[in-house]
């Protein structure tokens, strides 16, 4: 049987702590409100980002004590830049024909800026170009949700290969309502492969996880915990400020040292279930920081649901391709020990070097 490279998968494993950061908040969240005329109407805009993700879009800055946060003061003191930066690259049309922007306003909320714009439109349906993507790192989004009363219910995205949308408008038919249940599913799948974190402490729990009952006991613990802790966040009744957020990543990366140093003292890991449980809690805000404080109004809901079936269907996918060499290699008592002992080397250095970067911010 030809030997699986287990020392390439060790290089893989340094290499990505090097590569990993926390989990970056990498949406806009914006909805619309359209009010008819007789000849015109009236947009009113929200859109809701990170403090991070606006510092991307103000090349100027416009947090003035650079402490990551934003104060009401510092958006107050810098309309111009938020207008140019923000507001002049999300032009939007009616009919073809651009729409003038009358007024606009910034709010620093607990955990995120939420920009405001006012625009009087001509008839026609809205459609708008989010230039903003192509400022922005490739995988960022912008989530489209409800677009008023009678409108399309259910949420659309922009990216960098598509940054115009059509807005549906009051009493208009949309597709979004499945399309966008299953965009938040395609971004919740794209998170769980993109945390290298989390899939370097599912394969430190798999490393030990025995047969197939135990590993479905073992996942699941790990799918309920994490899934309580998203939906506490997202629905507004944990609130995780960028402090918090910052523990939450070194707390991830001391689950992953702790389950590493058990593969490599631990002859038996009778207890592993309830320590999956309980650090996939931890885990479950790490995902959460993705939709929390985001604003989402009346796609919470949807959004929640979706994410958190696309993080499941993402970490079952892995289970399934990770199991089979796994449960091949403990027929070799020798050869899985080795296995375990060298890779749980490089999954504790792993953790140990995200633990110290979060740590000092």
């Amino acid at each position: 049987m030809k030997r699986f490279p287990w020392w390439g998968l060790l290089a893989g494993l340094l290499l990505s702590a090097h590569a990993a950061s926390a989990h970056d908040a990498d949406i806009l969240y914006t909805q619309v409100r359209r009010t008819p005329d007789a000849r015109a109407s009236e947009v009113r805009q929200v859109l809701t980002m990170t403090a991070a993700t606006l510092g991307r879009l103000v090349p100027a800055g416009v947090d003035a004590d650079s402490d990551g946060a934003l104060s009401q003061a510092e958006l107050d003191a810098r309309p111009d830049a938020l207008s140019s930066g923000v507001w002049d690259v999300l032009p939007l049309t009616a009919g073809g024909e651009p729409c003038a922007r009358t007024a606009q306003a910034a709010r620093a909320r607990h955990t995120f800026v939420e920009l405001t714009a006012t625009f009087t439109c001509p008839e026609g349906r809205l459609r708008q170009r989010y230039g903003v993507l192509s400022v922005l790192p490739s995988g960022y989004r912008v989530i489209l949700g409800s677009v008023g009363e009678g409108g399309a219910p259910g949420a659309l995205f922009a990216e960098a290969g598509q940054p115009s949308l059509d807005i549906p408008g009051p009493g208009e038919v949309s597709s979004s309502a499945i399309g966008g249940f299953l965009g938040w599913v395609g971004l919740g799948m794209r998170h769980i492969f993109e945390g290298v974190d989390h899939l370097v402490f599912l394969l430190a729990v798999l490393l030990v996880g025995g047969g197939f009952k135990r590993v479905l006991l073992l996942v699941t613990s790990f799918t309920v915990a994490h899934s309580l802790t998203l939906g506490a966040t997202a629905l507004g009744w944990v609130v995780l400020d960028g402090e918090r957020a910052r523990w939450v990543e070194a707390a991830i990366a001391l689950s992953i040292i702790y389950v590493a140093v058990e593969n490599l003292v631990l002859r038996e890991h009778r207890h592993r279930a309830l320590v999956t449980f309980l650090f996939g809690l931890v885990h479950g805000f790490g995902f959460a920081s993705v939709l929390a404080g985001y604003g989402l109004g009346d796609s919470v809901v949807k959004g929640l649901l979706g994410f958190n079936l696309g993080v499941e269907l993402g970490q079952a996918l892995v289970v399934a391709v990770l199991l089979p060499p796994l449960r091949m290699l403990q027929r070799r008592p020798r050869a899985h020990l080795g296995t375990v002992r060298v890779l749980s080397v490089g999954i504790l250095a792993a953790g140990g070097y995200w633990m110290v970067q979060r740590a000092l911010g």
